[in-house]
């Protein structure tokens, strides 16, 4: 028996009735032959891990735009961060740790530099709108690999599209991941602007304190265990524990999300943003081979987005410089 069968078979006798199964996977949009030792999401997981993309998040803001400081969170540590804690309920709730693991890894593969500042550019600009959940599912289906995509399988694919607001993904593994993903970025961003002097835990309001936990760990190991304790068919906090989590979040985005400490330097962000993409629609000779072919069947103005897009935060202001930034001129 392959490894990739005995994978399977463990999958079948260990795993809860409502986890996805590799086995019973809706499969691929191009049909491949299986794998000898990884099951289907075990190769979708290690096809994000090494894809371009990926590799992009490690130089893309999260929430403080090029923060002094090795510390502070990119969108690839809070990547992993997402990943640890859909993880850990996943297998505490014995649904398919392999499936989870992909969706969370993938999640932001479409996210725009400097955070939501430069998806709230892209979106004023783009014909039809921009949303960074859709864009992670364009990359995967398109844009990786020269313009082949990483041909994922139905499930991860569906996670990866749902991990926000609207439809709930189909797979309880990708709606752990929509939960991971607030759990993750709420707590981590405590402890940055506490870090950036934006913020105290002591400002945090008692009564959430009380029922979450006065430290990052404590308020993470609340919700994942709230999380386990109340999830079956579906997955759920506890009302008590959904009710401050909520008011956790009302507080973060009325002192940090929308603090002019940490969003003074958007409004230059979003205007490098908006400035490239015009640049790249009505000069889309100047894009890499994929961009204009893709300005070729679908539009200059997809191709500008889906290159700006992709840009990390360095690339952007690399690029910025090369074009409207004159050089110094040396004389003899």
């Amino acid at each position: 028996m392959l490894v990739r069968e005995n994978t399977e078979l463990f999958e079948k006798e260990m795993l809860s009735p409502y986890a996805v199964l590799s086995v019973n996977s809706r499969g691929r949009e191009r049909k491949e032959n299986e794998c000898d030792v990884r099951t289907c999401f075990q190769r979708d997981r290690d096809r994000i891990i090494h894809s371009n993309s990926f590799r992009r998040l490690k130089h893309k803001t999260q929430v403080f735009l090029s923060p002094e400081g090795d510390h502070y969170r990119t969108r690839l540590t809070h990547t992993l961060e997402v990943s640890q804690i859909a993880r850990t309920i996943s297998r505490a709730l014995r649904l398919n740790e392999d499936l989870t693991e992909a969706v969370a890894l993938g999640h932001d593969l479409g996210h725009t530099p400097f955070g939501h500042a430069g998806e709230r550019a892209l979106n004023e600009v783009f014909p039809g709108g921009f949303k960074h959940y859709e864009q992670s599912l364009r990359v995967v289906d398109k844009l990786e690999k020269g313009g082949n995509g990483l041909n994922l399988t139905y499930e991860v694919r569906d996670g990866i599209v749902c991990h926000t607001v609207g439809k709930e993904a189909d797979s309880l593994e990708g709606r752990i991941v929509k939960l991971a993903d607030k759990i993750a970025y709420i707590n981590h961003d405590i402890d940055d602007a506490c870090r950036a002097g934006v913020l105290c835990e002591s400002d945090i309001p008692k009564e959430i304190l009380n029922t979450l936990g006065d430290t990052k760990s404590k308020r993470i190991n609340t919700l994942v265990v709230s999380a386990v304790e109340n999830s079956k068919d579906d997955i759920c906090l506890s009302g008590e524990i959904r009710e401050a989590f909520d008011e956790l979040h009302k507080f973060m985005y009325k002192n940090v999300y929308t603090n002019s400490v940490c969003k003074g330097e958007e409004s230059k962000a979003e205007a490098l943003i908006k400035t490239l993409y015009f640049y790249y629609r009505d000069n889309y000779g100047e894009l890499p081979e994929l961009y204009r072919s893709i300005a070729e069947n679908e539009g200059r103005e997809r191709a500008a987005c889906d290159y700006v897009s992709s840009m990390s935060d360095i690339y952007v202001l690399n690029v910025y410089n090369k074009l409207f930034i004159p050089s110094a001129w040396i004389g003899n």
